[in-house]
């Protein structure tokens, strides 16, 4: 009867754990479809009004504030709106960007739209490997977070002694960076080692952000569009 009994509890401890795991996931990805669709609404606002880029230090500011303030209200209601509001200014930054592509380049609005299919098969490709596998990425933060280190001090280099190999050499890497935050970010969800979906969203949209901006940096690289 005792051990019938253990076995029953680990069971359904077990059970609740993969419903809470499947939650987290649920939640993570309708939010993470919401906050994509309002970044692309923001985004092409600003490309219609035709605004300035806010600058440097301001989008520094913005953004490193933001994730200090959805990390510390992560458990509270008031996170969805910041987070909300938070994804809603990076897509406006991305309006000027997306601007000066498309007047740069003649096939300008072929190329956001490719960078855009190319972000899209990646993240479900490398989202479905994981779902699929169920492997466990975790190994993968020290180099991900080592390499990140080295591609940020490289884009500081790069503000002050301008190299366009350099530029593209970085980019590569933040696409295969990226890609390697895919798959660690979603193996913590599906084994339970990120249990808040508000912070998964955020790992994960931050991820397909700089996948995007950096394949679209590539792209037009090779375009042979001078």
């Amino acid at each position: 009867m005792a051990n019938d009994y253990s076995f029953d509890t680990v069971a359904t401890r077990g059970e609740q754990s993969v419903l809470a795991t499947n939650k987290v996931l649920r939640n993570t990805y309708a939010l993470l479809a919401m906050t994509l669709l309002f970044s692309a609404g923001t985004a092409a606002l600003a490309m219609t009004l035709n605004l300035p880029h806010p600058g440097l230090i301001i989008s520094l500011v913005v953004m490193f504030g933001g994730l200090f303030a959805i990390n510390a209200l992560r458990n509270s209601v008031w996170a969805l709106p910041v987070l909300f509001a938070w994804t809603g200014f990076l897509g406006m930054t991305l309006g000027p960007l997306l601007n000066m592509y498309i007047q740069m380049y003649s096939n300008g609005t072929e190329l956001i739209m490719m960078a855009m299919g190319g972000t899209g098969v990646t993240f479900l490709g490398l989202s479905a490997y994981v779902l699929t596998t169920r492997k466990d990425f975790s190994f993968m933060r020290g180099m991900l977070m080592a390499g990140m280190i080295v591609a940020v001090l490289a884009m500081v280099g790069l503000m002050f002694f301008p190299v366009p190999a350099a530029s593209l050499a970085i980019s590569a890497v933040v696409v295969m960076l990226m890609s390697g935050f895919i798959l660690y970010d979603t193996s913590n969800i599906i084994h339970g080692y990120q249990t808040n979906y508000i912070l998964a969203t955020v790992g994960l949209y931050l991820n397909i952000y700089n996948l995007f901006i950096h394949l679209l940096s590539l792209m037009a690289a090779f375009s042979g569009d001078d």
